[in-house]
């Protein structure tokens, strides 16, 4: 009898973890559009450094997002370093520079915990950044971590509105976090991290094992928080390294990983606060990489995802009840003991010793797996499918992919003329290359698009007739391509530019052509798309057909460039703070277009136009109007609310028309909501004017 109950419990063990398996590809994605995304970040990568970076500066994404992850908290790691400097372990190896271009920097260990190290510069820099963060110490100049990463945050293209926090610039673009980190590389591998070469039999493979030893390692401004010298003291990072571990992991081990990363957010930090929260991520990825090389849980399979989750859960239970959390790559590197220690590590003991003696059981206080688990017990001879080709359809693999367009944006700075051409040339590079995956080729599509319209609106403008006229060709020529490779909104472009060049009726005929585009069944907008409508519309085309006739995105309106004069003052308010762009939803920014075109050519027909404007503003529930995103799983890039720029677009509509009253009205509705663009300072200023009006 009792080798039959743990047969049946076994086999039921079996079936909750398919179900938890299935749960997780809709939550954190199929191997499909992990790998899907992991391609997409690749190429941005490669297109963006040589943006992002220069001469004297490389950079290398890393992060959440690097890795495939798309969940509440993922953020997106990006680390700097000088290129002409190099980081040794000892003397010998400067015979591998060229010590009149290279600044070599040597480790000193000596005073320093596992992981952590001091950095003495051998020669003069001629970085005035480096320069002015050398501290003397026993008659050598060491470049001090903090004094560093202060001397660059304003020296070096931060993300916008960033701030210090920690080692890192850091700041928001919209609901993602960004992180800035300034680091210096080494070529060669740690001899402090050499027992990790010894560990190495089985996982990861010879030919990943040589390419991690062979990349060395960086060096983050940070130190340890327990020693003299915190200020000073760099940590060894090994970031890229850890990608590269996560990227030979099976899919059930990378679910594995993100299972423990909702359970940290969702459980156990839930409720709790930040100085509480004393496990990261980077606790659970390190408790993965552990499990998988000790080969403590040989079978990783959507049938025993539970298990292997169990045995991860289980060795941080360990970790924390020794107070010690070994670094996976220099285990002497305790990461618990700057912070979970003393009563603080008893508490989390004891939180996490509740959660242990519950067994699997507790997983059913986690929102996003619960259901599947509840699914099981309520069903249980339902047929679970675990195929990947089969967990995900076509339009909902589509509406991954295209929220991966949606996240890229210029992000240097100022956009100009010559940032953009740099991107054009970057990009005709890479066309047609072998080595580019279909979802790389569709990325550098969408992006062709969309610089393509960035530079037609900026291409300079010249008193010159001659040229002037050349000008307005090549940029009418531009928005045009930009419309036939990217999606249907692109061509709202064409009409914004045909409004701002003073052409109302060659304006008014696109949105005539954007309006029947965009009420076809098909088109997906955000997530909302008739599934049936879509497959037989689209479905087998390339999704290159399908982003040009089926794709609806919003509007990005970079607040360094005029598109439409009266929405001058909300680009110069979000500018003000910081804020790179107005995302405005098409369907709103379409109304604008026709009410603003129609005062010049068809009075009578303005205020059917505003009418419509009107109730797509006041009654819309969401459709048209995102409130908030339905997945939690899909990019969150782009702010997640719309509705200030909206009933403010409605405003200097109605404005523009005479409608004073309404506009007033409008206006203090925008200021009511969440001031997602930043734009109040406009909204403020058009009320005030609107107000001494009245009063005279």
């Amino acid at each position: 009898m009792d080798s039959i109950r743990s047969s049946q419990i076994t086999k039921a063990i079996q079936r909750i973890s398919e179900s938890v398996f299935v749960g997780l590809c809709r939550k954190v994605g199929t191997s499909q559009v992990v790998a899907m995304r992991r391609d997409m970040m690749d190429i941005e990568e490669m297109v963006l450094n040589p943006m992002i970076t220069s001469d004297e500066f490389s950079g290398m994404l890393s992060g959440s997002y690097k890795e495939g992850l798309r969940l509440k908290g993922s953020d997106i790691d990006t680390m700097y370093w000088p290129n002409n400097h190099r980081v040794i372990w000892d003397l010998s190896q400067s015979q591998y520079y060229n010590t009149q271009r290279q600044t070599l920097i040597l480790c000193d260990c000596s005073d320093s915990p596992p992981g952590f190290t001091l950095l003495y510069l051998l020669s003069p820099s001629m970085y005035r950044q480096i320069q002015r963060a050398c501290v003397r110490m026993n008659d050598r100049y060491y470049v001090s971590s903090s004094k560093y990463t202060q001397s660059l945050i304003y020296s070096f293209p931060p993300p916008y509105n960033a701030t210090l926090h920690g080692p890192c610039a850091s700041g928001k673009i919209g609901t993602l976090e960004y992180d800035y980190a300034f680091c210096f590389v080494s070529d060669f591998w740690p001899p402090s991290a050499s027992p990790w070469i010894d560990r190495c039999h089985t996982w990861p493979k010879p030919h990943v094992f040589d390419d991690i030893v062979k990349n060395g390692c960086h060096f983050v401004a940070i130190g340890h928080k327990l020693r003299n010298h915190e200020d000073h003291e760099w940590r060894i990072s090994f970031s890229q390294a850890e990608q590269e571990l996560l990227y030979i992991m099976n899919h059930c081990q990378f679910l594995t990983y993100g299972l423990l990363k909702l359970i940290l957010t969702e459980i156990i930090n839930n409720r709790v606060g930040d100085d509480d929260k004393l496990l990261c991520s980077y606790h659970m990825k390190t408790a993965v990489f552990w499990v998988i090389q000790q080969n403590a849980k040989p079978h990783w399979c959507p049938q025993n995802l539970l298990g292997g989750f169990w045995v991860c859960f289980k060795l941080i239970l360990k970790w924390v009840y020794e107070g010690f959390c070994p670094n996976f790559f220099i285990p002497g590197n305790n990461m618990f003991l700057s912070k979970i220690h003393g009563v603080k590590q008893h508490q989390l003991f004891r939180r996490l010793s509740k959660l242990y003696e519950k067994g699997l059981a507790f997983l059913l206080h986690s929102p996003s797996i619960r259901s599947f688990i509840i699914d099981v017990l309520y069903n249980p001879r339902n047929f679970i499918c675990t195929d990947d080709h089969t967990l995900i359809s076509e339009d909902a693999f589509d509406i991954y992919l295209f929220g991966e367009l949606k996240r890229f944006y210029i992000r240097i700075g100022k956009v100009d003329i010559q940032i953009c051409i740099r991107y054009l040339h970057t990009i005709e590079q890479m066309i047609g290359s072998p080595l580019l995956t279909q979802y790389q080729v569709i990325w550098l599509q969408n992006m062709t698009a969309r610089v393509l319209q960035y530079t037609a609106f900026i291409i300079p403008d010249t008193p010159d007739n001659k040229l002037s006229y050349r000008a307005d060709k090549m940029s009418c020529h531009m928005l045009k391509l930009a419309a036939k490779f990217g999606c249907i909104t692109y061509m709202l472009y064409i009409a914004m530019y045909y409004y701002k060049t003073l052409r109302y009726t060659e304006a008014l005929s696109i949105i005539e052509i954007i309006k029947v585009k965009l009420a076809q069944p098909y088109v997906i907008y955000r997530s909302n798309v008739d599934t049936e409508m879509y497959t037989e519309a689209v479905g087998i085309q390339s999704w290159s057909t399908k982003m040009r006739q089926a794709l609806a995105l919003h509007i990005r309106l970079h607040n360094d460039i005029i598109y439409i004069s009266e929405l001058i003052p909300e680009q110069q308010s979000a500018l003000q703070n910081h804020f790179l762009l107005l995302i405005v939803p098409p369907f709103i920014l379409l109304h604008m277009l026709e009410i603003v075109c129609y005062r010049h050519v068809d009075t009578v027909r303005v205020q059917t136009a505003l009418d419509d404007l009107q109730n797509l503003v006041h009654y819309d529930q969401g459709q048209y109007i995102p409130l908030r995103h339905r997945h939690s799983s899909y990019i969150r890039l782009i702010p997640l609310q719309y509705r200030d720029i909206s009933w403010q677009i409605l405003g200097i509509c109605q404005q523009v028309t005479g409608n004073l009253q309404a506009a007033l009205y409008s206006y203090q509705q925008s200021l009511r909501q969440e001031p997602t663009h930043k734009i109040q300072t406009a909204t403020e200023m058009r009320i005030l004017s609107l107000s001494m009006d009245s009063l005279n």
